[in-house]
């Protein structure tokens, strides 16, 4: 497994790397100190990018962009200082497989690590705080003809069967598709097939905005 760590501090890349080598004795390391050498050392060869947001010659997320396009199937995890909602979701809407705050544990990280790498999504606690709170800004879900209403348990049951609603109930935690087929007893064409349900009935268009709407629904 080989690793891209692009980081401007070489003391955080190298207490990553002591970290990450917990993955396994075959983990190789590439690293990168600005973005000029990112695009250097982001190679197809690669199978996982953990990427600082404000690195040399960064211009907000535009290096995230631009490794999203050249290399489509490379697992992206953004590893910041930066704590802010809207920026959280900006890398994950730019096609980020996970977020993860530098305040974090090194455990944490290697679990949102492992977590990507089994084709999950890691989505940090204060990210979905701070994009809605129950509270105060009720989730919302399609009506059949196409108008907002504030979502419920019970209004999801009219749009989602017990099952789609176990299947969200287990994507609010975290897990990726094969652990979700796993715990149901079923296969994983099924739950991607759950899944476009879940999208088409909350409106919304992936995963990480799923389970942004799970977490302010009653028992999820």
């Amino acid at each position: 497994m080989k690793i891209l760590i692009a980081d401007d501090h070489r003391l955080v890349i190298e207490a990553v790397k002591v970290k990450l080598a917990e993955l396994g004795p075959d983990v190789e390391f590439k690293t990168a100190l600005s973005v000029d050498e990112l695009r250097r050392e982001a190679t197809e060869d690669l199978d996982l990018a953990l990427i600082d947001i404000t690195m040399p010659g960064a211009a907000g997320h535009q290096h995230i962009a631009e490794l999203r396009e050249r290399l489509p199937a490379l697992p992206i995890i953004v590893l910041s200082g930066v704590e802010d909602p809207d920026v959280m979701r900006a890398a994950i809407e730019l096609g980020a497989l996970g977020y993860i705050p530098k305040a974090y544990s090194p455990d944490v990280m290697l679990s949102a690590v492992r977590l990507v790498l089994a084709g999950g999504v890691f989505v940090p606690q204060m990210m979905l705080s701070g994009i809605a709170s129950p509270a105060t800004t009720p989730p919302r879900v399609a009506e059949p003809a196409g108008e907002a209403r504030a979502a419920s348990l019970d209004q999801l049951r009219s749009l989602l069967t017990e099952r789609q609603i176990d299947v969200l109930r287990l994507l609010s935690e975290g897990k990726p598709n094969k652990l979700i087929a796993r715990d149901l007893g079923i296969s994983e064409g099924t739950v991607k097939i759950h899944l476009a349900a879940i999208f088409r009935a909350l409106d919304v268009r992936n995963r990480t905005e799923a389970v942004v709407a799970a977490r302010g629904l009653a028992g999820l």
